[in-house]
Order: structure tokens, then sequence, then C-alpha cells
């Protein structure tokens, strides 16, 4: 015999007009398998939105936390695309000088924006290794020659 296949908008509905017919809600969330307030959060839904409140609802964050403000960043790109050799510090000195009232981001913050603009040109210089100083004095095995 195969699954009976049931989706959560059709058991809500189930739920919700079982409810309504005047079933009494504990017993009713035992059976459903939920806890007590979760049952009193669809019927809620139900009883304010109607149908519609019991779709699944977006889990995303409203705003997120620490996410620079997008004025900030407009502004560290525009003195980026005026002054294409300046770097992370610079850029932060500029805001402080120009916008006192603002709390200037982080080096580190600033260089991220202009990173993710694609406004950074990646490894400019290449790197020289030196050789090792010789020692003079000592031989292999540590004693004075």
């Amino acid at each position: 015999m195969p699954w009976n296949e049931c989706k959560p908008m059709d058991e809500k509905l189930r739920f919700v007009a079982r409810l309504l017919e005047g079933e009494n809600m504990a017993k009713l969330c035992r059976e459903f398998g939920i806890s007590r307030p979760t049952g009193y959060k669809i019927f809620n839904r139900y009883k304010d939105s109607g149908i519609a409140g019991l779709d699944e609802r977006s889990r995303r964050p409203y705003r997120h936390a620490n996410q620079l403000p997008f004025q900030i960043e407009r502004t560290i790109v525009g003195i980026r695309k005026k002054h294409p050799t300046w770097g992370a510090a610079k850029i932060r000195e500029k805001l402080i000088r120009e916008y006192p009232v603002i709390k200037a981001p982080a080096k580190s913050t600033i260089h991220a924006v202009i990173e993710r603009h694609g406004l950074v040109a990646s490894g400019g210089f290449i790197k020289t290794f030196h050789r090792p100083a010789k020692r003079i004095g000592r031989g292999i095995s540590g004693r004075k020659s």
C-alpha cells in the first residue's frame, strides 16, 4: 500500500477546520503531533489572515545588524572611483574629514567594499626573497674553531 502524501497546507486546514467545529485544542495538538503553542499560532494566523495566513512564511531576516548602510557604501565607491590610487586608509580619513557626524567604518570594511565592487587591482608587486645571512665564527657542530 503506497504512502499517503500530505502537504503542510492541507494538514493545517484540517487542523483549523476541526478546531472551528469545536474540538479541544490540546486533544487536536496531540493527534496532529504538534505543541499547543504551535497549534495556537496556526489558529491565530488563520483568524488574522484567513487561509493566506496558513502559508509558509519567509525565514529571511528583515535586516542585518552589521550591514553597512548603502549610503556610506555608495560614498566609499564614489571616493574610490574619483581617486583610484587611494587605499582604504586614505578613503577612511577622507570620510572622517568630510562627514564627522558619521562613524567611519574600519579600514578592513572599506577594503572589503571596494574589493566587492571590483575596484581593487590584484597583486600589484612581486615579493622578493632574501638569502639567509651567513653565520660567522661557529662551525657546524657549534664549537668555536
